[in-house]
């Protein structure tokens, strides 16, 4: 089990920025992708390089679906769905320059593709020819998220042709739902704010933000000029009401940190470049957190095409890869996060997790240490490392590693509850009863009725036959909570057996497989059961699933023995009440 301990992550990001990831051959070679030599493309067939490219796309390598495409282009470079394919690709994968081309040609053919029209429109704002990048980003309107985007660029091709009273103009002239507003809002104040126009951008700014003072960038964007324009004072006041809902956010700390000693913040924008990239940005991380991938990975690529150094782009870029289940992508987006930004350890610690997702568990071991050494008292650098631990069973290790995380906590609180959980876990399976028994009561004590909680120390109790009553009760509480979570269901049925209840046993025990068919343990568990009540062919068929399921090699010697000649009389082993003092 897993748990992110960067709570700020799931702020509402509001509109924010980003950076291009024109990702190399040999990096990517790094991370588990394999692009196509040119040797491979030499000998491969156009149908061939089609079908493989469609299966890359199917498995969301957009660099090597692109090569594929681009080398049937060659045999059919008239063909306009292969130029689109090739063109997307590209796109997708970040390699705008070269998505750029394939736009150029895909519009002599197709006048009113819109993507391709987008493109061009923020190649063309980029390298600061803004009357056609309008033109473009006029073309590219088609339903509401991309009239918005047309709107939001066009706007800031206007402020970067000197003309800031007409971009907000043409921003204000948008009509459509009410969250428009919040985009309208923050980049008015951004433009205006560029143009020097410093009172009119601090209204736009205030109104962004009352509509929606839970959004990062907007709470940058205003606690930034209030920085400048009022004092301190009011500018900490937003910040430390955003780190009431969202706290240890490491932009917020850093800019508070540099707030209160006296400095004044320079806008959230230095150029239109950066403005555009500002709105790709926020439109694509809001896409994003919405299920929204594919267009939300456009945005994002673009964004980062005009900004390559945006950290909050990168970092919402490599969780947009983390979605889509390619942590190697998202290993290089976080790469890229310069060492000197507030964001660069949580970047180390995510993509640590991301090496141990891709069975480098070594590397991401070494990883966090050298974060953990360079900063000892990191809560989540440490809970990072003990997660890690714990998921390969150093079990020991794990527990001391928690346990330096603990220490970092002044007072623990309700929130705290996982890291006594997570130790108390490591106690037990390093034969540490006291000490774990002592961490799963702070649990409760932290977060009474914790579901995960009451199972693991109300099984615990049961299995070592003492607290039998009190054991049981926590186990239905939280079965009560978690009715289809199968792994508390089967300690239910386990507390059963364990008490010599096998019909109630064997009614809980097949909940649990119904809930978990392919776990070794529940099934063996359900084949003991069947063999108790009679039921012996069952409790056979049982424990070879068990088997054939990988369990524990501990576990695996069991099973074999039972399968050769089933259960003794004397290993039913019913719990009896121990004497006070002995573990309970």
């Amino acid at each position: 089990m897993t748990h992110s301990l960067l709570p700020w992550r799931v702020a509402v990001i509001g509109a924010a920025v980003g950076a291009a990831v024109i990702l190399s051959q040999p990096a990517l070679a790094a991370y588990g992708s394999t692009p196509p030599s040119a040797q491979d493309l030499e000998h491969s067939t156009a149908f061939g390089s089609y079908l493989a490219a469609r299966h890359a796309s199917i498995e969301r390598d957009a660099g090597t679906a692109a090569a594929y495409y681009l080398n049937v282009l060659k045999a059919d470079p008239r063909n306009p769905d292969i130029l689109g394919r090739a063109f997307l690709s590209e796109l997708d994968a970040g390699n705008i320059d070269k998505a750029g081309k394939l736009a150029d040609r895909l519009i002599l053919t197709d006048r009113s593709n819109r993507m391709a029209r987008l493109v061009i429109g923020v190649r063309e704002l980029k390298e600061r020819h803004y009357r056609r990048a309008r033109q473009n980003f006029a073309q590219s309107v088609r339903g509401p998220v991309t009239d918005l985007t047309a709107t939001l660029l066009s706007a800031w091709a206007l402020a970067g042709a000197g003309d800031a009273r007409l971009a907000v103009d043409t921003l204000d002239r948008l009509t459509g739902p009410d969250w428009y507003n919040i985009f309208k809002d923050l980049h008015a104040g951004l433009i205006l704010d560029l143009a020097n126009h410093k009172k009119e951008a601090g209204k736009r700014y205030q109104r962004a933000y009352n509509a929606d003072p839970g959004a990062l960038r907007t709470v940058q964007a205003y606690g930034q000029y209030l920085s400048r324009a009022v004092g301190k004072n009011a500018a900490l006041k937003i910040y430390q009401d955003f780190a009431k809902s969202v706290p240890d956010h490491p932009l917020v700390v850093e800019e508070m940190k540099e707030i209160a000693a006296g400095k004044k913040l320079p806008s959230l924008v230095d150029s239109p470049q950066a403005g555009a990239a500002e709105a790709l940005y926020g439109l694509g991380a809001s896409i994003g957190s919405r299920g929204g991938e594919d267009l939300a990975l456009i945005y994002l690529q673009l964004a980062l095409y005009l900004k390559p150094t945006h950290t909050m782009a990168l970092l919402s870029l490599a969780d947009l890869y983390e979605q889509m289940k390619k942590p190697g992508l998202a290993i290089l987006a976080y790469d890229r996060i310069a060492a000197s930004s507030p964001l660069h350890r949580n970047a180390e610690i995510q993509a640590a997790t991301d090496l141990d997702a891709l069975g480098r568990s070594a590397e991401a071991k070494t990883r966090l240490q050298h974060l953990v050494a360079e900063y000892p008292k990191d809560t989540e650098a440490l809970m990072a490392l003990g997660n890690l631990l714990r998921g390969h069973k150093e079990f020991a290790e794990c527990a001391d590693v928690y346990g330096k995380a603990i220490n970092t906590i002044a007072a623990p609180g309700q929130s705290n509850w996982v890291m006594f959980y997570f130790r108390g876990i490591c106690y037990e399976r390093s034969h540490q009863w006291p000490k774990a028994e002592a961490d799963l009561k702070k649990a409760l004590e932290l977060k009474p009725d914790q579901p995960l909680v009451l199972n693991y120390l109300g099984y615990s109790w049961i299995d070592q036959s003492v607290h039998l009553e009190e054991g049981m009760g926590m186990i239905r509480r939280a079965v009560e909570q978690r009715p289809d979570d199968g792994y508390i269901v089967d300690s239910l049925g386990w507390a059963y057996y364990r008490t010599g209840n096998y019909p109630e046993a064997v009614k809980n025990l097949e909940r649990a497989a119904e809930l978990k068919p392919d776990d070794p343990t529940i099934n063996d568990h359900l084949g003991d059961a069947y063999w108790r009540v009679g039921r012996t062919l069952e409790a056979h068929y049982q424990w070879a699933q068990a088997k054939e399921f990988g369990p524990d090699p501990g576990d695996l010697a069991k099973i074999k023995e039972k399968l050769k000649v089933g259960l003794s009389d004397t290993s039913a082993a019913v719990a009896k009440p121990k004497k006070a003092g002995n573990g309970g």
